[in-house]
């Protein structure tokens, strides 16, 4: 088993590594939205629409592409890791679902590449879960939750047995 060292190492060299495939694709999108476009319009008639959200697809693949540079250069620099990578799960989803609909192409090249950026996209997310859920090593939020609750319950049953102890030591029987 790696020792902890080793863990920061690898983080250290992992995160950059995961994080480049989305600053490319983030700044590629701000650079050069107009590819993106027919999947953003299936994304707004879908989902932006109904939910009240912009539905303008340049700005949404604009925005899309700031979330996933800026993410992936948090997430590259160690800066609100789980942060980033769960900005960048949220963002890749929708990328995923409504650009590389392999299941409806019918041109056998055209369905072999947008199947093959599917499960690409699909990794990159299992990648950024991972990191969204690493701790390096300390103690997450729902840890510290529940053991905030623990420690608060010893402490309550601790002092009821102290104030029950002071109270029978006052009474004359």
């Amino acid at each position: 088993m790696p020792d902890r060292g080793d863990q920061m190492l690898l983080r250290k060299i992992a995160r950059p590594l995961l994080a480049s495939a989305f600053i490319a694709r983030g700044v590629d999108a701000l650079q050069q939205p107009t590819s993106r476009i027919p999947a953003a319009e299936r994304f707004s008639a879908t989902v932006a629409e109904p939910l009240g959200a912009p539905t303008d697809p340049e700005l949404l693949v604009r925005v899309n592409g700031a979330v996933l540079a800026g993410a992936g250069a948090l997430l590259a620099l160690g800066r609100a890791p789980r942060l980033a990578g769960a900005a960048l799960a949220v963002s890749l989803v929708p990328g995923t679902l409504f650009a590389h609909r392999f299941w409806q192409e019918e041109d056998p090249e055209v369905k072999a590449a947008e199947k093959k950026a599917f499960f690409t996209n699909l990794g990159l997310l299992g990648g950024v879960l991972i990191a969204s859920a690493d701790t390096a090593g300390a103690p997450g939020l729902v840890w510290r939750s529940r053991n905030a609750a623990r420690i608060a319950g010893l402490e309550a049953e601790l002092a009821a047995r102290t104030v029950s102890r002071n109270v029978s030591d006052k009474l004359p029987f």
